[in-house]
């Protein structure tokens, strides 16, 4: 039996007359760190927001253990509760505190009592090194603190897959470095994870497969050493060369 748990076919996507994802065609295995690099407006995002239907498809499919998401009768509230996700912009409720941010997804859309909660919250917590600021409100954190926030929050659903937009895009350079780390130790724990992102060293470092798009299309994937070291393409390395 395959251990793929997204398969995407013929994915399209187009706003208006223009099309940003042209026939996208990609399977992630349970347990793969999987990182899409490419120039701004190549589709990396939106292909990521199309995954977890924050873009609804134009057409094509997102086939989940086997199912297609996009059939009408599959339910999205449950797809979605399999799919974690951290923005650029962390997202947190600024009138809670860490620990409600962390707990109140998990009370209300997957009805854990609190107790349950609340441990599960601060287990996450204590994983991405913020357990010491459970009382703390958003506004009293730096943003490196409030995105380790957001990775604790989409841990706590427990989901399958993890999905990160470009996390460190709004950070202070002299922040990066620890969200990165965090998601270096997340990648070593078995979790299947898509992230889209410009940090090329890290792409390099914790990538089981790369994905390089231009333009709307995959123009090239593979291992690190394949995208990074011999790449094939020339858009593929016109891009390397202007990044690295």
């Amino acid at each position: 039996m395959s251990n793929t748990i997204i398969e995407i076919n013929h994915l399209k996507k187009s706003f208006g007359e223009n099309e940003v994802l042209k026939d996208i065609n990609v399977k992630v295995n349970q347990g793969e760190v999987v990182t899409i690099i490419g120039s701004s407006g190549s589709g990396k995002s939106t292909l990521l927001r199309c995954i977890n239907l924050l873009e609804k498809p134009t057409s094509g499919e997102i086939v989940y253990k086997g199912k297609n998401v996009l059939d009408a009768d599959y339910s999205l509230s449950k797809y979605r509760t399999n799919l974690g996700m951290v923005f650029q912009s962390f997202n947190l409720f600024n009138n809670m505190n860490v620990l409600e941010n962390c707990m109140t997804g998990q009370t209300t859309v997957l009805k854990r009592n609190k107790a349950e909660a609340k441990k599960i919250a601060l287990e996450n917590l204590e994983k991405v090194g913020m357990s010491r600021f459970v009382d703390a409100r958003p506004s009293q954190l730096s943003g490196g603190q409030k995105q380790r926030v957001a990775i604790a929050r989409a841990l706590s659903m427990e989901p399958d897959v993890m999905l990160f937009d470009e996390p460190t895009s709004a950070l202070d350079p002299e922040m990066v470095g620890e969200v990165l780390k965090t998601m270096d130790d997340l990648a070593h724990t078995g979790l299947t994870m898509i992230i889209v992102t410009h940090e090329m060293s890290f792409a390099k470092e914790v990538s089981d497969r790369v994905i390089f798009m231009d333009k709307g299309v995959i123009a090239e994937e593979g291992t690190p050493e394949d995208i990074f070291v011999n790449p094939k393409e020339e858009r593929t390395k016109e891009f390397l060369h202007r990044v690295l």
